[in-house]
């Protein structure tokens, strides 16, 4: 991490820092919840590496000095705690299952409704809780998923094994398997999904994101697993292998399909939720279920998979008792 502030206005940044974004190393400073006001620092050219503006993609060097516009001071944001910790969160944190954990990782099953870090409208999330409950400040995130989002999330201890995952995320050596209840009976069973993602659109003052020809690739393997019906309302269990990790990737890609994941109030329409509710239905029945990775430490082969939430539980057993 970088060292101390010297008067108060410069960080200087050492060798566990070299190679960071200049952005990511600030966030890791300030905190998540800081991001809008980071980006917009950086940008208008309050923040300056070594005296020159910089851009907030620019690779750190050790030995490097930022100097910190009065904002971004101590004193002006809490950086070493979280910032408006909402009441119960250090709780639901600490209730978190932990899938795996050694002294370069840490695995946890993130329940759905849980936001991962602050910013949003959040003040903060179950990456500033666990920081506080462990005493581990520089615990970062190697990946994310929504709120709304259930399942695997792996968290990483120390910055160069983050730069290693970092990396098998860009090459693709890290797979990432979800599951999802979705309307109707997609065909053909198996296929792959691809659009052009592009987010900021405004609908109705909601910001969402669309398949646009200017978007940025997204591509997805499906596999339907198990087909049902409620009454008159059909709907899949499918397991989906995005090979790329774009903003509501699976949601946007499933929604233009025709299928949209059930419980979805932002892209799914008001006809699935309604429908959803009468078979007890809560929430987006969307599971990151399995995570395989090369160990960026020990480099073992790993996978990690968090079991179906007890709500998932209960409407696939429902739909079993119904089968004729």
């Amino acid at each position: 991490m970088a060292s101390a502030l010297s008067r108060q206005a410069y960080l200087d940044i050492d060798e566990r820092e070299a190679g960071s974004r200049l952005d990511r190393a600030l966030l890791r400073l300030a905190g998540e919840g800081q991001r809008a006001l980071i980006l917009r620092m950086i940008r208008k050219g309050n923040v300056r590496v070594n005296g020159r503006r910089a851009k907030p993609e620019q690779r750190l060097s050790a030995g490097d000095r930022i100097f910190l516009p009065a904002s971004l001071r101590p004193g002006a944001v809490a950086v070493s705690e979280p910032m408006g910790m909402p009441a119960g969160m250090l709780q639901r944190a600490r209730a978190v299952p932990v899938l795996y954990e050694d002294d370069w990782l840490l695995v946890v099953d993130k329940p759905a409704g849980m936001v991962v870090h602050g910013g949003s409208g959040h003040g903060a999330g179950l990456i500033e809780a666990m920081k506080q409950l462990l005493g581990l400040p520089d615990l970062r995130l190697a990946h994310r998923l929504d709120r709304d989002t259930s399942g695997v999330l792996m968290l990483v201890k120390h910055i160069g094994a983050l730069r290693r995952l970092t990396a098998s995320f860009r090459e693709r050596d890290m797979q990432k398997t979800y599951f999802a209840l979705v309307s109707g009976h997609p065909y053909p069973h198996a296929g792959r999904l691809r659009s052009h993602l592009a987010k900021g659109v405004v609908r109705g003052g909601e910001r969402m994101v669309v398949d646009a020809t200017d978007g940025k690739e997204a591509v997805t393997d499906l596999q339907v697993m198990l087909e049902r019906r409620n009454h008159d309302f059909t709907w899949a269990m499918v397991a989906l292998h995005p090979h790329s990790g774009r903003t509501h990737q699976l949601r946007v890609q499933l929604q233009a399909e025709g299928h949209a994941i059930l419980g979805d109030a932002k892209y799914g329409g008001k006809d699935n939720l309604a429908a959803f509710r009468t078979m007890g239905g809560k929430g987006l029945m969307l599971h990151a279920w399995r995570l395989r990775f090369v160990h960026p430490v020990t480099h073992q082969a790993m996978e990690i998979r968090a079991p179906l939430p007890e709500g998932w539980r209960k409407i696939l057993c429902e739909a079993e008792k119904r089968r004729p």
